[in-house]
């Protein structure tokens, strides 16, 4: 007599992967928040790592670098006669990217570039965000406004701010930040692709759905002629793909995870390095 055969049931096959799809629905977002979670702590060691550069910078030139260089200013036009070289250029050998500093002909402007060879440095990109020339970005003032010699923040037009200049308190003062993407202007340029004001409050660039806070601006790489120049949009302010806020450095070199739902007005004091007034908690 042969032995009945033994197995699962339709019934019971289908039950046992209901209970495995159960799991994975379960384990799901413990993963996606691990992986989160491990991209907002290298995007907090790159800015750690960029305000570590700008102090070994200033230990060497006695002043922060300058967030853009022109002869003239505002920054509202780019044309292959601006000079625009930003911060981030002038802090790669602190980066210890030397390689990346001996690509850049400072000889000629940063629109004479031969921007394809020019690869940005990777401290520059945040894991969690798509895209741009630069994730990270100088604060150049406290409210929206060309940038300019006379602006408030730490990195500006020819600055050469000395961090005793900060009269209002390096952990007091935003340094850098992260920004939304920019779609124009190049990680070297000291536009609106490096440089961003802090007032108004943060950019909510997951509200935008992701895509619609990438704006338009300053970018005529290897340009020889002036009239292909691109009128620049002011820049924006700060803000994050993470959720619930961004990270931003402090002018002590302190970084720190900063709700997008902050007062407005802490934000705007913040970036400003002497107006005097006191920076509520945050």
């Amino acid at each position: 007599m042969i032995p009945p055969r033994r197995g699962f049931t339709l019934i019971e096959l289908l039950v046992v992967i209901a209970i495995i799809a159960v799991l994975i629905a379960l384990l799901l977002p413990a993963v996606q928040s691990a992986r989160e979670a491990a991209r907002r702590m290298q995007c907090r060691n790159n800015l750690s790592q960029l305000a570590l550069a700008l102090h070994n910078y200033h230990a060497a030139h006695r002043v922060l670098p300058p967030g853009s260089v022109n002869e003239t200013g505002p920054v509202t036009v780019g044309t292959a006669t601006d000079n625009h070289f930003g911060w981030i250029a002038q802090i790669l050998p602190e980066l210890d990217e030397i390689n990346i500093w001996k690509q850049i002909d400072f000889s000629k402007t940063s629109y004479q570039q031969a921007s394809a060879f020019l690869l940005s440095p990777t401290v520059l990109h945040c894991p969690s965000r798509p895209g741009g020339s630069s994730c990270y970005a100088g604060c150049y003032h406290d409210s929206a406004a060309p940038i300019d010699t006379d602006n408030n923040g730490v990195l500006f037009l020819n600055s050469s701010v000395r961090l005793r200049d900060i009269t209002d308190g390096k952990a007091h003062t935003l340094l850098v930040g992260e920004v939304v993407p920019s779609s124009s202007g190049a990680w070297y340029q000291g536009t609106e692709s490096t440089l961003r004001f802090s007032g108004d409050g943060m950019d909510d660039w997951l509200a935008a759905g992701g895509s619609s806070g990438i704006f338009a601006g300053i970018s005529t790489p290897n340009s020889t002629d002036d009239a292909s120049a691109a009128q620049s949009v002011l820049p924006q302010g700060f803000g994050s793909p993470h959720s619930g806020g961004a990270h931003l450095a402090l002018a002590d070199g302190a970084v720190r995870f900063v709700s997008s739902s902050i007062d407005a007005q802490i934000l705007r004091r913040l970036g400003n390095r002497h107006d005097g007034e006191i920076v509520a908690e945050f």
